[in-house]
Formats: structure tokens, C-alpha cells, sequence
């Protein structure tokens, strides 16, 4: 059979073998295996289709870069999805694949496993001579955790458009939220817990900070993207303390602001600032730092860019309904690729449980994202200049 004629049932065995795969990301649990072995399926599975393979980035924590090898010239498009997953929790035979009632479970199944098959299969479908351009499928190690994978990939591909296959409902995603992770550390006074007018309490004095946090959210829901909502904040912990009776002289807090376009990492330190005047003001025996530890940038994609126009026109010629663009509250290395200059937008299938206790995928919705995403790309190949 050409591999142009793949069959559903094709894509359904690609994705059982990957579930069964266990490619927890270390960076979140030191127990998992990572992605080297998942990756070794992903190339061997890409080889046996006719595309080219190679593994990428980090040997020990490996992505692998696939590409269509009998296509004719025309314009590239990245397929771009992660081998990685969270941690499987209390999780009942996470990588035994179960089919029921057209729903496949699993961990990763949802996240983002079943893009993942759908790319590499529409890969497989469009690698064909009547196709007038290339496709590369980027399959990256740690997007759960630091997304040092699809940020060592990117130094090697060139793409002209990208579609993430994150799971979206089947909705052509063109912005996703950032984030910003500031950590603000409380410096007190130590003391006997019986002469607490000796020390000062960084504890208590980090309640000012919280309560403020309250405040910044309603501040923040005044400003509304069209796609994706007001901006977020959120404590994500909190610690102190050193022993019951000692009146405790440190306090760090890190707090997740999720961002939307137009917002910048500056903006969100000075925030916080604006919230540890208000602490010192009310414990002048503390002394308050913030700074921001970890970053990422939010992503949007113009409507009018060829690979939304083309996505939004397959999507309704596979479905037989239009439905409009949309976005995402999450962040997703689609960022990563826009930031490479690559217009870019996120389309995959439907399903629930990402990071839950109980994951699944709706198998339908797999076959159907890999058919939008052949048609994007035929289409894309239309709409963009041919070069060699």
C-alpha cells in the first residue's frame, strides 16, 4: 500500500505503541526514563513509512527530526509535537493503552501523544512526488519541563509555517497565554517563639504579598485579549519556617503570572514590586526581593497569515462546519517557534485530562487532525511560492 493511502487503523497502531512507551520527563519526576526510548520507537516507526529520521539535540534526553523525502519543491511545513509527559501519579496502568467507547486512555494519550501520531502519519500521507513542498516533524524531548528539546531542534530547521499539534479541540489555535515566574524572598528577624518583640515574623509579614495577589487579579481582569482573556496570577508555594518555637526569619513565595501578548517580563516584576511597597510599609522590620526566575514569552499569530487561512480552510472542508479561531490558556513551544521568525498556530485533536489522574483521547478526533493536517498542507503549498 502507498504511504500516501495510510490508513486510520495505521494511525490508531502508531499510537498504542507510543502510550506504551513510558516517557516521563525526569525534570518533574527523577523516576522517569525520559524520552530515549519513546524517541527510538518515534525513528524507527518514521523509517518503516519511507521518511528520513534522525535523532537531535541531547543524546541522553534525544528529540528526532523527521522529513518527507520524495516531495517536489514548494514550501516547508514544521509539524511540531513532544514525546515527553507529567508523571504518572496514582495513575491505573498508565501506559496500557485501553480503548473504550472510542476514547483511548492513557497517560498521554490527550497530552500529546495523538498530535504527535497525527503529524508523523499526515508526514507520511504527503510524501509523495504530487506534493509541492516539504514537511518536517519535529517530535521534541522536555516540553513538560524546560523545552530544552524543541529549543536545540530549532537551530536546525527552517520552516516557512508550523502547526503544534497540542490537543485543541480540533480548533485552529493562533495565541497562547506566556508566563512568569517571580520568586520573592521575605528576610526577617530570628527569635525565641516566647519574644516575638525581638524578632520579625517573615511568615506574617508575607501575608501583605498574598492578600495583594487578590488584588492584582481583579486589576488584571480589567485588560481583556479577544482570544485569550485578561492576564493571571496565582501563589504557587510557599515556604518558612525553621522549628515551632523560633520566630521565623525567612520566607520565600514564588508566584506564576501568566501573561498575554503585549505584556513583558518587566511589566510583571514591577507588579510585584508595586505589591512588596504595600508589605514594607506594614512589617518595616522585613525586607523584601523579588526577582524573576523563569520565562516564557505568550504567542499570536495574525489571522490573515497563510498557514490560519489554509488551516482554516481544511478544517472546514474535513468537519463540513466552520467554527472560528481561538486561543489557548497554556503555553506551548509554539512560542518558541514564532519567536524563529515561523508564523505559526496550534490544531489538534479533543480529548480530556492533561496532567489529570484519568487521560483520554477522542480516536476519531486523532484521524480527523491528521486529515486537516495533510489538507493545511496542500493547501499552504498552493498559497506560498515554490523554491527549491
Amino acid at each position: 500500500m502507498p504511504h500516501t493511502d495510510l490508513p486510520d487503523t495505521a494511525l490508531l497502531d502508531l499510537l498504542t505503541g507510543l502510550v506504551a512507551v513510558d516517557s516521563v520527563n525526569p525534570g518533574l519526576d527523577p523516576t522517569g526514563p525520559g524520552e530515549a526510548a519513546i524517541a527510538a520507537y518515534v525513528l524507527e516507526s518514521a523509517r518503516a513509512h519511507g521518511l528520513a529520521a534522525e535523532l537531535a539535540g541531547d543524546p541522553a534526553r534525544p528529540s528526532v527530526l523527521i522529513r518527507t523525502t520524495a516531495t517536489s519543491a514548494g514550501p516547508t511545513l514544521l509539524l511540531c509535537g513532544h514525546l515527553d509527559t507529567v508523571g504518572h501519579g496514582t495513575m491505573s496502568d498508565p501506559t496500557r493503552p485501553r480503548i473504550e467507547s472510542g476514547r483511548m486512555y492513557g497517560r498521554g494519550t490527550y497530552d500529546m501523544k495523538g498530535g504527535l501520531a497525527a503529524a508523523l502519519v499526515a508526514a507520511a500521507r504527503l510524501n509523495d512526488p504530487g506534493h509541492h513542498g516539504s514537511v518536517v516533524v519535529a517530535a521534541v524531548a522536555d516540553e513538560e519541563h524546560l523545552s530544552t528539546g524543541a529549543e536545540a531542534v530549532l537551530d536546525e530547521v527552517t520552516a516557512d509555517a508550523a502547526i503544534v499539534t497540542e490537543p485543541t479541540e480540533l480548533i485552529v489555535t493562533v495565541a497562547h497565554r506566556g508566563f512568569v515566574w517571580v520568586e520573592v524572598v521575605i528576610d526577617g528577624v530570628a527569635a525565641h517563639g516566647s519574644r516575638p518583640q525581638l524578632g520579625v515574623d517573615a511568615i506574617v509579614a508575607a501575608g501583605p504579598v498574598l492578600t495583594g495577589l487578590a488584588d492584582l487579579q481583579r486589576r488584571l481582569a480589567e485588560v481583556v485579549h479577544p482570544d485569550l482573556g485578561p492576564g493571571t496570577v496565582h501563589a504557587s508555594f510557599i515556604h518558612g519556617g525553621t522549628e515551632e518555637s523560633t520566630i521565623p526569619d525567612r520566607c520565600t513565595l514564588v508566584i506564576e503570572r501568566r501573561t498575554i501578548p503585549g505584556e513583558r517580563v518587566d511589566d510583571v516584576v514591577t507588579e510585584i514590586e508595586q505589591l512588596l511597597d504595600t508589605a514594607r510599609s506594614r512589617t518595616p522590620g522585613a525586607r523584601f526581593t523579588a526577582r524573576a526566575i523563569f520565562d516564557r514569552d505568550p504567542m499570536e499569530t495574525l489571522r490573515d497569515e497563510p498557514i490560519v487561512t489554509a488551516a482554516q480552510a481544511a478544517r472546514t472542508q474535513v468537519i463540513g462546519t466552520e467554527t472560528a479561531c481561538g486561543g489557548g490558556s497554556y503555553w506551548a513551544d509554539s512560542a518558541l517557534i514564532t519567536a524563529r521568525g515561523i508564523p505559526t498556530i496550534l490544531l489538534g485533536p479533543a480529548g480530556e485530562g492533561a496532567h489529570a489522574e484519568v487521560e483520554w483521547v477522542d480516536l476519531e478526533s486523532v484521524c480527523v487532525t491528521a486529515r486537516i493536517l495533510e489538507e493545511t498542507a496542500r493547501r499552504l503549498a498552493s498559497a506560498l511560492p515554490r523554491h527549491e
